[in-house]
C-alpha cells in the first residue's frame, strides 16, 4: 500500500488532472492532500469538484490550509471577505462565477462548503505526520497552536520528534524542488507560480510532478528510516 502526499494545489486544476495521470494509483493506496486547494490559481471550483469525486473511489484525507480558513471566515463579514480576496480569493470567486457580488456564498455549491468544513488539521500514519504548515518541536499534536499548523512559514524547520517525519506544504519552494530535511519533507513546489504540483509516495520516496502546461517529471528522494 502506497501513501501519497499531495502538495498545495491552489486552483491549478490542469496540473492536478495531469498529476493523477502519472501517479500509479491503486485501490489500496492512501492519498493525503495537504491543504490550500483554493485561491491564486484559475480553477478552484473545478479543483474542489474533482477532489470530491476522487474521494468517492479512493482512500483520501483532506487537510485544512490557511486559504481554506480564510474562505470559511470570509462568510462572516465584509472585512474578512476583503482580506481573503486580497490574498488570492478573487480568483476563487471568479471560478465560481461570483466576481465580487454580495451573493457569492450561494454561488458555492453546498457540497463544496461541506468539503471545506470537513477538512482536518493533521493526520498521522505510523511514523508520518501530515500537516499543512508544520509543527512546533516537542509539543503533542493536540497541544499545537493553530498558527503553527496553518500559518507559520518553516523555511528551515526544526525536528518535531526523533521518531516522526513531518510531511507538509505551505512554505512554497519557489525553485520547484521538494525540500527534504530528513525529519521534515515539504512538498509545496509552487504550482500556482509556474512550477510544479507534487505527489510523493512517502513509503519509498518516489515522487511525481506536473505543471499547468501538462508537463510531468518524476524522481526519488531519500526518506529517512526511523
Amino acid at each position: 500500500m502506497a501513501i501519497y502526499a499531495i502538495g498545495d494545489i491552489h486552483g491549478c486544476y490542469s496540473a492536478l488532472k495531469t498529476l493523477f495521470k502519472v501517479i500509479p494509483a491503486t485501490a489500496n493506496d492512501s492519498f493525503i492532500f495537504l491543504g490550500d486547494y483554493i485561491d491564486r490559481g484559475p480553477n478552484t471550483m473545478e479543483t474542489i469538484e474533482w477532489l470530491i469525486n476522487f474521494s468517492k473511489g479512493h482512500n483520501t484525507v483532506f487537510l485544512r490550509g490557511n486559504h481554506e480558513i480564510m474562505m470559511l471566515a470570509a462568510q462572516l463579514d465584509d472585512l474578512r471577505l476583503e482580506d481573503w480576496k486580497f490574498s488570492g480569493g478573487e480568483k476563487t470567486l471568479l471560478s465560481y462565477g461570483a466576481g465580487s457580488k454580495n451573493n457569492w456564498i450561494t454561488k458555492v455549491p453546498d457540497n463544496h462548503w461541506e468539503f471545506l468544513n470537513n477538512t482536518k488539521p493533521y493526520h498521522q500514519i505510523g511514523k508520518f505526520i501530515f500537516v499543512h504548515a508544520g509543527l512546533e518541536s516537542g509539543k503533542l499534536l493536540e497541544e499545537q497552536n493553530k498558527h503553527s499548523i496553518y500559518w507559520e512559514k518553516y523555511e528551515i524547520p526544526e525536528k518535531y520528534a526523533d521518531n516522526k517525519i513531518v510531511i507538509c506544504g505551505h512554505t512554497s519552494r519557489k525553485d520547484g524542488n521538494i525540500a527534504n530535511f530528513g525529519h521534515t519533507i515539504c512538498v509545496d513546489t509552487y504550482a500556482y507560480g509556474g512550477k510544479w504540483l507534487t505527489g510523493i509516495n512517502v513509503t519509498n520516496g518516489e515522487y511525481f510532478q506536473a505543471n499547468e502546461k501538462k508537463v510531468t517529471i518524476k524522481g526519488t528522494i531519500e526518506v529517512k528510516s526511523i
